[in-house]
């Protein structure tokens, strides 16, 4: 049962985790290089967030809010 934990442990952190090992590295000689990453990241993240607040208008748009939308106010 150890060497099951021991290869998980292994997996993240030699393989999953290597970009940010990668990028500790980086650092030391170019900031610039190391914080474009994180950047990128900041963009990704506020796209999906804005993706995912107009899905959510557009759902609210289409949802019936009258007194008799559902069976059991009316």
């Amino acid at each position: 049962m150890k060497e099951v934990f021991e290869a998980i442990a292994y997996f993240f952190e030699e393989i999953i985790l290597l970009p940010f090992h990668w990028l500790g590295e980086v650092e030391a000689d170019n900031w610039w290089l190391a914080n474009t990453f994180s950047w990128v990241a900041i963009l990704v993240l506020v796209a999906a967030l804005g993706y995912w607040m107009s899905k959510l208008k557009e759902y609210d748009k289409d949802e019936d809010k009258t007194q008799t939308g559902h069976s059991f106010l009316g």
